[in-house]
């Protein structure tokens, strides 16, 4: 017999099937870890066939040393999506299966707890009548483990080492090895009470089995009650005996998540994200591999959970960009999820308050089912959004963060004994520049996307056409030289905020304050407890969380996403801002929301004063239509770095003209191509260039194809080169 073997090494030289010999006697199977013989050494690999020849000499082929696990860890569905993630994202076999196991497992770096466990040997009657009535320690101990067995630790601490054993040396108890479950969260067992659905969760969970489309698109005001929509569809996909999977676009959710579903269906749900502990992690997916577990929770890596038979997937948020992996492997967990699913016949479900464009247009187009839930459970209207003009606060002389309303509004708040949330829009690292008189922002010619400010160069940059313009010291609307760049931080806010109300508990919730492991829901536990009455934060505060005491948001400069150099700047602010508004007002009490900006008539804002997706969208989806954007267009990213400058240029240019020759003879496929210099040039002492192209739909798989083709022919080494297709960050 021949196994098919992919060694474990991220090299696209190594990227191949190789041959090996299964040992008489060695029960292999597709899927397995095997160790092989792989030049001067051993290396760990992957079975992923077994054949009965090879194509390759008999006397070339060498034995496989041993299979790696008692278990076999790549079902056949992963296989095939191995084979499908390949084709659709260019990435390599060992890139793909890492992405299937627990990366602590490579090189036995995690596995089972095992710790000693002792209970009586049966039959031991006799020499338990022998223990003299004196020895009253090993008789509370008999009777101890007559109820039951324990861990040895927990019985020595208890009796003491010498009573235990005492009674294994006489042959009345045994201590054995047993697996030790790690689990995460443990604590949390205590979830929502569950409720009787309402007619519209009932229509719901039924779309979504009664169509014959696979993929539905949950459109749910926030508070509209989708999680129990999730819920009931999981309840009725295990009943018909399949699996689920249920993904949060944030780990800080996954908790809150796991609490309620814990308390629904106890053991049968696991945890997977990359914030477990390795321990932790390998279990929960092991439970899901054994079939212990058939329900997973978990951000983006959960979708690639080891479940057989899954028969729905659910994208909660699903417009959120983290579900797109900008880091490789590259892959769009959509996609994924929605692969899996088909393999099964199952569903897949993406819900949002505010869908994508991309999503909505495809329901609209009649590709997904769509299912609407436009009320709230708690019968309220979504709460009141003001926008408050900061052209008007200077002008009246008021240079501060807050407004004046905002400041208002907080002091009634707090003397009321409410909690208050405070947003910042805070995206990646680029800035913008803006008429602080007339909230003028310049746009690029050929994009109508907003102008980067460059600080080295003193330019403004266009980061999907590589346009430049010298930087405005006037602005040409109105004439004012009060242009203003960079940014506001969370550090900024808080420090400002203790100024002015000294007395008052303020947390911090963003990037720097939740480093530590848990950080995050420390945070988020003490301001639910009221323990703190202000919590600032950037988009981890958004969505998701219920904080029945916050009856006003204040969303600080919107215009800071608003602007941001990104085709999808509008649909993005649209989405935070909605988001952001549904924390306040979530139980009995009235909640506002205030919106601070420069722009006060941009048509984001006044969509999103009214929440009016449908309008929103009927806007934004016929700027994409003429300008060309996604979804009418692919935008495709070749982004190329190297410690030698000279390197990173000359691969970069050798890729660009053989694309300029294919665009050449395939020119209606084309709106854009270009070469440049990457918006950060340089990160850890690689300079990065880049080429950026935006290309028609229907072209983007023989595009991407040629990409590869190219990139393989002009693979240089010491050049680091991935391509993305309609990248979340062009940073």
């Amino acid at each position: 017999m021949i196994a098919r073997v992919i060694v474990d090494i991220r090299n696209g030289d190594v990227d191949k099937i190789f041959d090996y010999i299964v040992p008489d006697g060695m029960d292999l199977h597709a899927g397995d870890r095997v160790l092989v013989p792989f030049g001067k050494r051993d290396t760990e690999g992957y079975c992923i066939a077994i054949s009965d020849d090879s194509q390759v000499a008999a006397s070339r082929l060498k034995p496989v040393k041993t299979r790696l696990d008692p278990f076999t860890c790549v079902n056949p569905d992963m296989l095939a999506l191995m084979d499908f993630m390949r084709r659709k994202f260019y990435l390599r076999y060992a890139d793909c299966l890492r992405l299937f196991v627990p990366p602590q497992m490579r090189g036995g770096k995690v596995g089972e707890l095992k710790r000693l466990y002792v209970e009586l040997v049966p039959g031991s009657d006799e020499k338990i009548a022998d223990i003299p009535t004196r020895a009253k320690r090993r008789l509370e101990l008999v009777a101890r483990l007559k109820r039951g067995g324990d861990y040895l630790s927990v019985l020595a601490e208890e009796f003491g080492a010498a009573t235990v054993n005492a009674l294994v040396d006489a042959g009345i108890a045994v201590k054995t090895e047993r697996a030790v479950y790690r689990k995460p969260y443990a604590e949390m067992q205590e979830g929502a009470k569950r409720v009787t659905p309402t007619d519209d969760q009932k229509r719901a969970v039924e779309s979504i089995f009664a169509t014959d489309k696979t993929v539905s698109l949950l459109f749910g005001v926030t508070g509209s009650g989708k999680t129990e929509v999730y819920m009931e569809a999981i309840e009725r996909t295990l009943a018909e005996g399949k699996k689920a999977i249920m993904l949060v676009p944030e780990i800080s959710l996954t908790p809150q998540t796991l609490r309620n579903f814990r308390a629904r269906f106890g053991e049968k749900v696991a945890l997977m994200h990359s914030g477990l502990g390795v321990g932790e992690r390998y279990d929960e997916w092991k439970r899901a591999l054994t079939g212990e577990a058939d329900i997973v929770i978990g951000a983006r890596s959960a979708v690639f959970a080891p479940l057989d038979n899954v028969g729905l997937i659910v994208l909660d948020e699903e417009h959120d960009g983290s579900y797109v992996s900008e880091s490789n492997p590259r892959y769009d967990t959509a996609e994924v999820a929605e692969f899996r699913v088909r393999q099964t016949g199952g569903k897949l479900v993406l819900g949002s308050a505010t869908p994508s464009i991309d999503s909505f247009e495809a329901a609209q187009e009649g590709r997904y089912n769509l299912i609407v839930m436009d009320r709230r459970i708690s019968g309220r209207g979504m709460p009141p959004i003001e926008i408050v003009d900061m052209s008007k606060e200077l002008l009246a002389g008021n240079a501060d963060i807050f407004s004046r309303r905002l400041m208002q509004e907080m002091d009634g708040a707090l003397s009321r004994g409410e909690q208050v949330m405070l947003f910042l829009n805070r995206r990646g690292h680029s800035s913008f520049a803006m008429c602080r008189n007339c909230g003028y922002v310049p746009k690029c010619e050929n994009c109508d996307v907003a102008l980067s400010y460059h600080s080295v160069e003193k330019a403004l940059v266009c980061h999907y056409c590589g346009a430049r313009y010298k930087m405005i010291t006037r602005c040409p609307k109105c004439g004012s030289d009060n242009i203003k760049m960079g940014k506001i931080g969370t550090q900024r806010v808080v420090s400002e905020l203790q100024k002015m109300h000294p007395g008052t508990k303020i947390l911090r919730l963003d990037a720097e304050s939740t480093t530590t492991k848990d950080a995050y829901l420390d945070i988020l536990g003490a301001f639910k407890a009221r323990e703190a009455q202000i919590l600032v934060g950037t988009q981890m505060i958004a969505k998701g969380h219920d904080f029945p005491d916050v009856t006003l948001v204040g969303i600080l400069d919107a215009d800071l996403g608003l602007y941001h150099s990104d085709f999808r700047s509008a649909e993005r602010t649209f989405q935070l801002v909605t988001q952001v508004a549904g924390r306040a007002g979530r139980a009995d009490k009235e909640g506002k929301v205030l919106l601070q900006t420069f722009s006060p008539s941009h048509y984001v804002y006044r969509f999103a004063s009214h929440y009016d997706y449908p309008g929103f969208f009927a806007k934004e989806n016929n700027t994409r239509k003429v300008t060309g954007f996604p979804p009418y267009s692919t935008i495709v990213r070749v982004l190329f770095s190297s410690e030698i400058e000279e390197k990173a240029i000359a691969c970069t240019k050798s890729v660009y003209l053989g694309l300029k020759a294919y665009a050449a003879e395939h020119r209606d496929d084309f709106f854009v191509l270009r070469a440049m210099v990457a918006p950060v040039a340089k990160i850890e002492r690689h300079y990065r260039y880049q080429i950026v192209m935006r290309v028609t739909k229907q072209s983007e798989d023989a595009v991407f194809g040629c990409i590869h083709k190219l990139l393989d022919e002009y693979r240089t080494r010491g050049v680091s080169v991935f391509a993305q297709l309609d990248p979340q960050n062009m940073m």
